[in-house]
């Protein structure tokens, strides 16, 4: 796997799985790639929606809970989610929001890209970043969007946080980003990645959000393997935090702590990656579970309701 830092994926808070599914993949055209439990919860879902290729970089997940109370948004959290999508692509994205009856807001610029700002069904600030940034994906998969205008995988997101300071410094010092801009109370943070490349640091004197559907849970970063895992926890116990032990995640292996600012920050690595258990033409059709739960399959097939595509 060719390692470059950045975002691996970024999970969130949402409610009713049937209308998380249909707004990213029938309206937003991302391909499902997983369709798993939350493995601290298996009576519930855990959805994840990435490129056609199923890239690292790509993956927004969920934890669907029909009956959590609507989030609120403020300091000591990730607010917003960027997708990069082809930069001649801005009138396609307007003509298909409004086509799709998703509400959306002006473009504005920001550090020179052409922003989208719209939200999902359950809050979550997104927006389309127009990128020329070209990634090759190798797929057959076909969506509801052409490729030649489909969300491409993360752009960045933005964290809100009252200082900025300690945050700059896990992701430059261990997360392998660069300050590259800043502006007013946003300082931009990049890696070379092509895509899961950008950071904004949004520094406000506001209070701190309320979890609910529609708030990021945490944001996880790419690490190259278990080897460079342990590497990047021991840093983060140096700057005087505390990082989970390395969990067995499945698809991946995972190390968790939380920032000062309050923000959840995961590291996972890169491999096995999401087609261990799936043929990669058929990712996100079955419903699939860790070596670990497949015992408890029918329980856990009876708790979940139907989800249709």
């Amino acid at each position: 796997m060719n390692y470059q830092p950045g975002i691996h994926h970024i999970t969130v808070m949402a409610g009713d799985p049937q209308l998380n599914a249909n707004f990213y993949v029938n309206k937003l055209g991302m391909r499902m790639i997983k369709k798993s439990v939350n493995q601290d919860d298996p009576g519930t879902y855990h959805l994840f929606y990435g490129n056609e290729a199923a890239t690292a970089g790509s993956s927004l997940t969920f934890f669907p809970w029909p009956r959590a109370v609507k989030g609120e948004p403020g300091t000591g959290e990730a607010v917003t989610v960027g997708f990069s999508v082809p930069e001649n692509s801005t009138d396609f994205w307007i003509q298909r929001l409004k086509e799709q009856d998703i509400p959306h807001g002006d473009t504005f610029e920001r550090f020179g890209y052409t922003i989208l700002p719209f939200k999902d069904p359950d809050g979550l600030s997104l927006e389309l970043v127009f990128d020329d940034t070209d990634i090759s994906l190798d797929s057959s998969w076909k969506g509801t969007v052409e490729k030649e205008h489909a969300i491409k995988g993360f752009w960045g997101t933005t964290l809100k946080v009252t200082a900025e300071e300690s945050t700059a410094q896990i992701l430059t010092d261990i997360l392998g980003f660069e300050k590259t801009d800043s502006k007013e109370n946003l300082s931009l943070y990049r890696t070379d990645a092509p895509i899961g490349h950008s950071v904004i640091i949004e520094t406000a004197d506001t209070a701190p959000g309320k979890n609910g559907r529609g708030i990021v849970h945490h944001v996880a970063f790419r690490a190259k393997n278990e080897d460079h895992l342990e590497e990047l926890r021991k840093k983060v116990m140096e700057l005087g935090l505390s990082p989970t032990q390395i969990i067995d995640r499945h698809w991946f292996k995972s190390v968790y702590y939380q920032t000062r600012a309050g923000i959840l920050f995961e590291m996972a690595t890169e491999g096995p990656g999401y087609t261990v258990d799936e043929d990669p033409a058929h990712l996100g059709e079955q419903l699939i579970l860790p070596p670990w739960l497949k015992s408890k399959r029918e329980l856990i097939e009876n708790q979940l309701p139907e989800i249709n595509l």
